[in-house]
């Protein structure tokens, strides 16, 4: 993956809405501009994460799918973020 993260949260085995809650808490110890990679197993927070980025001052560069984990890579928006 070309995105390069600050901080990796693993949330594989935790279900909805644990993956979003923890990444929120993670995303709130970064610098704005640093990214976050999230791995999650919860076939719902595919859904969950991309509401979250499109309510949120905060980008989704990338995810995928490998296999049963879901990969996120989120980067912190500015000071309006959540």
């Amino acid at each position: 993956m070309a995105v390069q993260p600050d901080d990796v949260l693993d949330a594989r085995g935790l279900s909805c809405p644990l993956p979003l809650l923890k990444a929120k808490q993670a995303l709130s110890r970064l610098a704005p501009d640093q990214v976050l990679e999230v791995m999650a197993t919860d076939a719902g927070s595919w859904r969950d994460f991309e509401t979250f980025i499109a309510q949120s001052a905060h980008e989704m560069p990338a995810r995928e799918e490998r296999g049963e984990v879901y990969h996120y890579w989120i980067r912190k928006g500015g000071e309006a973020s959540s």
